[in-house]
């Protein structure tokens, strides 16, 4: 193991090269030091041009960091991701077909580190069949020409399957916490896991290089050996920044890293609004005993409105990051969770999601159309990506999707139990035709998973093939305030259930001493 300053590892970096990177969305275990040298020496110098670039999750801020210390004209000719939310300098990039861009489910790249990493022929799933990641539609693809493809579809057994296919990596810039003078990397402050020993793995197995980013480092034999979770054997080198934060937005927290657990009161309330009272609504979705994932964007609320009603210690959220139990966050650092029982590395995580572990998944949507198809990933001229959703929509016997009912503008008012429409959105969210199939709704209803869609104003099943409103908000015309701001008319029984009051009020509901909790 040799130790590097981060200019000497953004030198190791050749023209054609093919480069990953760990972490995930808000600075969780990204090697930020490496990429912004990697960035300043393009900048300065021109190379390394050409590059295909990797990252199992979104990572960035959103502006400047992260990911985007490389989305330059001509540093990078292939990005494979599985989301691009992260870092939107690359989505312009993308739509204009300057790159060629692949959004494929983090699941499937997660489980394909350690694929690669044993020298087999890719990893063999039926994640993302039927939908844009299935080759019969896009195979992935989000921008640019396909010049070699990710993923074939096959059959075994009578059964289709997918097979997402092994590419090579020739340099690996991953973080830890602290390295030891052999190379032996522990992550005792970080704040997920990731898939960092099997990319190690991988990338020695193909002859590449191992660049680990950590804060500290420690003579050889003083480490708690239990805790290295990269072996020295897999690293070569290591470049050591001391300022180094946890993530983006907190330069570190004890409770991230699994150090203390803090007191239900110390979780933040959502504030009151259209946010809140859709996570209350899929709140009550929860049960004592069944195993649930809480996924990005409105449904990271769920577990803060848990914490306030008092039920988090009851039930059993994860994320897909690998943690079980506890809270996973919401706000700048989801991504990763506090009190949580385990922390599991990513692959194994999304083998209990694909083998069908979750009761129950709560996820987001953008657009759905009568059949119950929804789509996240690209929309209104721009490409979120995927990140787990696949893995954990097309896997959970039941996933409620949350959103608002319209988007862009909506202003709502809650009024002694009630709720009124002040200014209406102006997107549509409920479509004749949706622009990617992001979860195939028959896929669904033919394996028997069930769906639920949850927005402020009401809540539909997919039953049968088809939409049906099953509640309404108290003081919503049905007429007025849904099938105006639909594409089509979805099937309506009767009596109309109302939603419950207590969504609309600003204090706790007292889901404590409901039934289903008690």
């Amino acid at each position: 193991m040799e130790i590097l300053t981060v200019e000497d590892a953004a030198n190791l970096v050749e023209d054609g090269m093919s480069l990953i990177a760990s972490g995930s969305g808000g600075g969780h275990c990204v090697p930020e030091a490496l990429l912004a040298a990697l960035g300043k020496r393009f900048a300065e110098t021109g190379r390394p041009a050409g590059l295909t670039f990797s990252h199992v999750v979104g990572i960035g801020d959103r502006r400047t960091r992260g990911a985007a210390h490389l989305a330059r004209p001509g540093m990078v000719r292939r990005l494979i991701t599985s989301a691009l939310v992260d870092s939107p300098a690359f989505i312009p990039m993308a739509l204009n077909d300057e790159i060629e861009a692949y959004t494929l489910p983090q699941g499937v790249l997660s489980q394909l580190m350690r694929e690669m990493a044993a020298g087999r022929p890719g990893l063999i799933t039926r994640t993302g069949l039927h939908t844009f990641v299935d080759p019969r539609q896009r195979g992935g693809l989000q921008g640019g020409r396909m010049t070699e493809p990710r993923v074939e579809l096959i059959e075994l057994d009578g059964q289709e399957w997918l097979r997402f296919l092994p590419f090579r990596i020739d340099i690996a810039f991953l973080r830890g916490t602290t390295a030891d003078e052999d190379g032996n990397i522990t992550m005792e402050h970080e704040a997920i896991p990731g898939e960092m020993l099997s990319t190690a793995q991988a990338v020695r197995r193909m002859g590449g290089k191992v660049v680990v980013q950590v804060k500290r480092l420690a003579k050889s034999g003083t480490l708690r050996y239990r805790e290295v979770r990269i072996p020295g054997i897999l690293v070569d080198h290591v470049v050591i920044v001391p300022d180094q934060s946890q993530t983006y937005a907190t330069f570190y927290d004890a409770s991230y890293s699994g150090e203390l657990r803090v007191p239900l009161g110390a979780i933040p309330p959502l504030p009151f609004g259209p946010r809140k009272i859709i996570a209350r609504r899929a709140a009550m979705e929860l049960r004592p005993g069944v195993i649930c994932n809480i996924g990005a964007g409105i449904s990271t609320g769920i577990s803060s409105v848990a914490a306030e009603e008092r039920i988090l210690d009851r039930i059993i959220l994860t994320n897909e990051q690998g943690f079980i139990g506890g809270a996973p966050l919401t706000g700048p650092d989801s991504g990763a969770a506090q009190n949580w029982s385990a922390m599991v590395d990513q692959p194994y995580q999304f083998d209990f999601y694909d083998g069908g572990g979750i009761d129950r998944a709560f996820l987001s949507f953008v657009e759905v159309n009568a059949s119950g198809d929804v789509n996240i990933s690209r929309f209104n001229g721009t490409i979120v990506g995927i990140g787990g959703f696949v893995n954990i929509s097309q896997n959970a016997r039941e996933t409620v999707f949350s959103g608002t009912f319209t988007a862009g503008g909506l202003d709502i008012a809650c009024e002694d139990g009630r709720l009124r429409i002040v200014q209406e959105g102006r997107h549509r969210k409920f479509r004749n035709r949706i622009e990617q199939i992001s979860y195939s709704g028959a896929f669904a209803a033919a394996e028997g998973r069930g769906a639920l869609f949850v927005t402020e104003r009401a809540v539909f099943r997919l039953q049968d093939g088809k939409l049906v409103l099953v509640e309404i908000a108290p003081g919503i015309d049905l007429g007025r305030d849904i099938l105006a701001h639909m594409d089509f008319r979805p099937e309506i029984p009767q009596p109309l259930r109302l939603m419950d009051a207590r969504l609309f009020r600003p204090e706790p509901m007292g889901l404590a001493a409901d039934p289903a909790f008690v």
